[in-house]
């Protein structure tokens, strides 16, 4: 691919007076610890202010339809017609996203299961979670055969189908969390621990829709399957759920989609006269074929349906150029809000989670905006709302974007990024996806640093965030965060950081700013990423998509009528 170099993009001036990072090189770190140069605007000083603005508790942990929202929104648009940022969406700063909530009314619900002449129920919560994705108040499935599907997988890429040769219209699938290369061990199939977008229950959810099921329950083999343990589907499956509404999204939606432990899935086909854990087994082997369980399934679930709007934030430097061209940032402003039940401090603060990918996307912003000369293509900056209810903000965006998808050159996000010190890499989430890797590494040697993997591939992150959402529709997408290699400690100490923030911060109220954090890394985060956007926002640089990506073969299709330059990569 042919992209604009670091040098070519100094000769043009665009970054501007260096100030330097504020630790100082310690003695042994040798070259790689020598400070590196940052915008005027990439200083700790603002990103402090930022972090802690919008995670103080007048913010209220920032949940969308609350005062709260309301605040950060508020403080959001200031800080950009400060900085001299324009509307992003035709002359709003704002997009309104309509959701809708399904509250599960009867929680007493059980999965009853019929098989040679035997009933047998599984109870809510205690066995299964169950829920519907339609939006009704009242869904009533009833003596639905069961079929089970393996890994509920039609991925031609990897030329794997479990529905072939099953109709399953108006059935109940069983399927398994993750990949078939995950249980097998075999890195030659699939990705093989790394989790792919068909391990992702997501995935699982609307293949099963699509083919026509009318309930589909996954079973959560393992805690380190699914990349979490059975309490987290208890407690995020309770309570409201939210969705886009079928008027906005109208692709096909389960009338029952639900999760099985692995103790219930054993009952459940030992009721049928066959045994689960063998036909697991045999479902991560190629070949394998569905397997009808002469059983029928039988739920109803009573629902309480809402609907309310909140707003993604958008904010732009309009190009020079290519102002119809555009390079996207990305950060979620949303967080889990307030709960007054609890003991101490009640608010969930989302210093980290979210606060730190704001600030960072707030320095790029104003590091933009003062560049002595503007940026040839648009940049905007895209803080959706609702990503902790399930990407809900950047799913409305993707389906309703402010620039075209052929013309959006890429996007680049950030979430819960640590604040730990400096470090000789950057984690790049689901690495080996596409050519964007390869340009923030040649960021990076300026910085005498590299790009690293995430330590549990397994788990799927890449599929988590608001860039997914880009990717999904076609677009290069990345997620980027801070290393864990660090100057003072190296793996072990990053490592040992970012367990102790899950064990003990992360989504809870523990999530809060730190007078004392060192920000002499992440800004060096902040400044690397600032870089790549400005390498991307330069004419004909059109990153791709790896040829095994799952992403690519929408993106070539999308861009096949554009008239392309003898530089395009996607020729």
């Amino acid at each position: 691919m042919q992209k604009s170099s670091l040098a070519a993009v100094l000769a043009l001036g665009l970054l501007g007076a260096p100030l330097l990072a504020a630790t100082p090189r310690a003695a042994g770190d040798g070259p790689t610890a020598a400070p590196v140069a940052l915008a005027p605007q990439i200083n700790a000083a603002d990103f402090a202010r930022f972090d802690k603005t919008l995670s103080s508790d007048a913010f209220g942990g920032r949940k969308p339809g609350t005062v709260g929202a309301e605040r950060t929104t508020a403080f959001l648009v200031d800080e950009f017609k400060r900085m001299g940022l324009k509307p992003g969406n035709h002359g709003s700063f704002f997009q309104t996203v309509p959701a809708e909530s399904t509250l599960l009314l009867n929680t007493h619900v059980a999965l009853d299961i019929d098989a040679h002449g035997k009933h047998t129920r599984f109870a809510y919560r205690t066995d299964m979670m169950a829920q519907t994705l339609q939006g009704k108040p009242q869904v009533d499935l009833k003596q639905s055969p069961i079929v089970f599907l393996g890994y509920g997988v039609d991925a031609p890429n990897w030329h794997w189908n479990d529905y072939r040769g099953v109709d399953v219209k108006g059935k109940t699938v069983i399927v398994l969390v993750n990949d078939p290369g995950f249980a097998s061990g075999d890195p030659k199939l699939f990705q093989g621990r790394t989790m792919t977008y068909y391990g992702r229950w997501t995935y699982k959810y609307a293949e099963a829709a699509l083919q026509g099921a009318a309930a589909c329950f996954i079973v959560h083999t393992s805690d380190a399957a699914a990349g979490y343990p059975f309490t987290v589907l208890q407690n995020s499956g309770s309570g409201p759920q939210l969705s886009l509404p079928s008027r906005v999204d109208p692709a096909p939606r389960l009338p029952v989609a639900g999760w099985l432990t692995h103790a219930a899935a054993t009952r459940l086909f030992a009721a049928a006269g066959l045994n689960f854990d063998q036909l697991a087994a045999a479902a991560a082997k190629p070949g394998f074929k569905p397997v009808p369980l002469r059983a029928t399934a039988s739920i109803s679930l009573h629902n309480k349906i809402t609907h309310f709007e909140s707003k993604n934030v958008l904010a732009m430097v309009p190009g020079s150029a290519k102002p119809d061209e555009v390079v996207v940032y990305t950060a979620h402003w949303d967080h889990l809000g307030t709960d007054p039940s609890l003991k101490g401090h009640k608010v969930y603060s989302g210093a980290i989670d979210n606060g730190t990918g704001l600030s960072m996307l707030l320095e790029i912003a104003d590091a933009f905006a003062h560049q002595p000369t503007p940026p040839p293509r648009s940049v905007l900056f895209f803080m959706p709302t609702l990503e902790e209810s399930g990407l809900l903000g950047s799913q409305y965006y993707a389906a309703h974007p402010v620039f075209p998808l052929d013309k959006t050159v890429a996007d680049i996000a950030v979430d819960a990024l640590p604040i730990i010190g400096r470090a000789r890499d950057m984690t790049v989430i689901g690495k080996g996806q596409s050519q964007l890797e390869d340009m923030l590494a040649d960021v990076l040697k300026t910085q005498g640093r590299v790009t690293s993997p995430e330590t549990t591939p397994e788990n799927g992150f890449y599929f988590r965030s608001d860039h997914f959402n880009f990717a999904r529709v076609g677009v290069p997408a990345m997620l980027v965060s801070s290393g864990l290699d660090l100057l003072h400690g190296g793996k072990a100490a990053g490592d040992k950081a970012a367990r102790d923030y899950t064990a003990h911060r992360y989504h809870t109220p523990n999530d809060v700013f730190n007078p004392h954090w060192d920000y002499s890394g992440i800004l060096e985060d902040t400044q690397a990423l600032y870089q790549l956007g400005q390498q991307l926002s330069q004419p004909g640089v059109w990153p791709a998509w790896y040829g095994d990506s799952p992403f690519r073969a929408r993106r070539v299709k999308m861009m096949a009528p554009v008239v392309k330059s003898a530089t395009d990569p996607l020729k």
